[in-house]
């Protein structure tokens, strides 16, 4: 990766970790920051995460690890309530890389679109409903809700991403790096566990 790219992936994960953008905000302000040419080619998102990992390791090493886990907990919390719709976690709270600034992204699979909705509605829980791009780049429902975490004294952003029940195929394949994507409640408890032997 050359010099100006990897600029721009540090001023990038700066603002990942600080301001809490996704990675495509965050590279779009970087090059408005650096003072750049909108047209200005973008690293990819591995040399975002790559950079994001860095940052945390040496401005965050002392609280990072305790936000990353409070948030795994929660996001297991969400797993357990909506068990019956095999739940999937993805993003930063999955890889690692999670603030107290990240939200929690959940992979859902039901072949009644409702049927999420309505789990949510019993619970008298609050929620918004936008359509976004899924698993396989089809649209597919969000159902965005604010979840309170107690260990991080703050509230969370719970997103549910509601597919059809084909989506899950394929759905833990490992990505281009070879790492698994996702994971279900197992696998969290799994890196949960991890944590506490790392940190006991």
């Amino acid at each position: 990766m050359d010099t100006l790219h990897q600029e721009i992936a540090h001023a990038a994960a700066a603002l990942v970790v600080d301001e809490g953008l996704d990675y495509g905000a965050a590279k779009k302000r970087a090059l408005k920051a650096l003072g750049l040419p909108p047209r200005t080619a973008l690293p990819d998102n591995g040399a975002v995460e790559a950079a994001v990992r860095e940052h945390l390791a040496l401005f965050h090493a002392d609280t990072q690890p305790g936000e990353l886990r409070a948030l795994r907990e929660l996001a297991l919390v969400w797993m357990e309530r909506l068990a019956e719709f095999r739940p999937l976690l993805g993003g930063a709270v999955w890889h690692g890389t999670a603030t107290q600034l990240s939200d929690v992204y959940l992979q859902l699979f039901s072949d009644d679109p409702k049927a999420v909705e309505l789990a949510l509605i019993n619970r008298g829980v609050e929620y918004e409903a936008q359509s976004v791009t899924g698993l396989h780049g089809h649209a597919v429902e969000a159902l965005s809700l604010r979840s309170r975490c107690d260990a991080l004294q703050t509230w969370v952003g719970v997103h549910l991403l509601v597919n059809d029940g084909r989506a899950e195929r394929g759905s833990l394949l490992p990505d281009e790096a070879g790492r698994k994507p996702r994971g279900d409640a197992q696998a969290v408890r799994t890196l949960l566990a991890l944590s506490d032997s790392e940190h006991p």
